[in-house]
């Protein structure tokens, strides 16, 4: 990693994803994390009172404050503040498309207010694998978008996703504000905060509990380990060539059901556990694989976590925590 002495300010970065990507930043760089802490992986960090992190408690869709507490002399913005997680989506429709999509307008307008949009290296913009829609086979970046019917609540996440990708897009073209919009496609690993279905497989797998499949568990997803996440990331941060565009960031290589998953966690993790089947209480992505032939010709991206080692080193670390969770 080439980043050093560089002051970051991340919305979001008390998440699971914000929180390993500071794991690397860390060391070199001061951190300034704007957070409402409702998901906090960073206190079970061993840095989380490192003297480079600064932590603010803060809601996105609070302008005056959040403006308030920019600094003015940031060198990258990562944007990852949002509320994910389909359950939680569902149960919280319009907060999901105002923290989302107003969320994105509030940190942009703040930095053009703060004018100091040339003075940033990077926008790092955190955008979803959800725009895809239903069915997503090898999908690339430039891809038909097709949004899904009106009255699904599910599909608030993903067309706030896609608008605040346009807002972003938009303050790249119109105010040169050096913009990236990365995809992440089904990331998973230690730490995992939320409803990732490797996160509460792996959990209940160590406890022997049931591990509950929505509808048969022939829906399929190609997943990512967090360390080539963060490469992917850092990639952006570095490389001229992220700068206006939009990545995919995942593996392909992970692919496999949600069946196929559960019982390969329940053989990993040498667990008792039963698979129980449900009706799916949403309507279910099918099919979700990603083409990252952008993000190796651009950014050399290449993910080297297979899915058999991910899932072994996310149960070693959850089975010396289990009791933290």
């Amino acid at each position: 990693m080439m980043i050093k002495n560089k002051k970051f300010f991340i919305t979001g970065g008390a998440g699971f994803i914000g929180s390993n990507l500071i794991k690397k930043l860390i060391p070199s760089n001061e951190i300034v994390v704007y957070d409402n802490l409702s998901r906090n992986a960073l206190k079970q960090t061993t840095f989380f009172t490192h003297p480079n992190l600064h932590i603010i408690q803060g809601d996105i869709l609070d302008y005056e404050f959040l403006k308030t507490h920019i600094p003015q002399d940031i060198d990258f913005v990562l944007h990852m503040a949002a509320i994910a997680g389909v359950d939680n989506v569902i149960k919280n429709p319009t907060k999901t498309i105002e923290v989302n999509l107003v969320g994105t307008y509030n940190i942009l307008k703040s930095l053009k207010e703060l004018n100091i949009l040339d003075r940033i290296e990077r926008f790092v913009n955190f955008s979803t694998s959800e725009v895809f829609g239903i069915n997503a086979f090898r999908v690339e970046e430039d891809a038909s978008i097709n949004l899904q019917p009106v009255g699904e609540a599910r599909w608030t996440y993903a067309v706030s996703k896609l608008t605040a990708e346009h807002l972003v897009l938009s303050y790249y073209k119109q105010f040169r504000l050096k913009t990236v919009t990365l995809r992440p496609f089904n990331i998973y690993g230690p730490g995992q905060v939320g409803e990732g279905a490797i996160h509460q497989f792996v959990i209940r797998a160590i406890k022997n509990e049931p591990l509950i499949i929505h509808g048969d568990g022939d829906q399929i997803r190609s997943w990512c380990y967090i360390d080539d996440m963060v490469e992917g990331i850092l990639l952006c941060l570095e490389k001229e060539e992220a700068i206006g565009e939009v990545f995919n960031i995942g593996n392909p290589k992970g692919t496999i059901t949600i069946l196929s998953l559960a019982e390969k966690i329940i053989q990993l993790a040498k667990s008792s556990s039963p698979v129980i089947h449900v009706s799916a209480p949403y309507v279910d992505v099918n099919l979700r694989i990603p083409s990252i032939s952008k993000a190796r010709e651009k950014l050399c991206f290449e993910p080297k976590v297979n899915l058999n080692d991910g899932i072994k080193k996310t149960i070693e670390w959850y089975k010396n925590t289990i009791e933290l969770i």
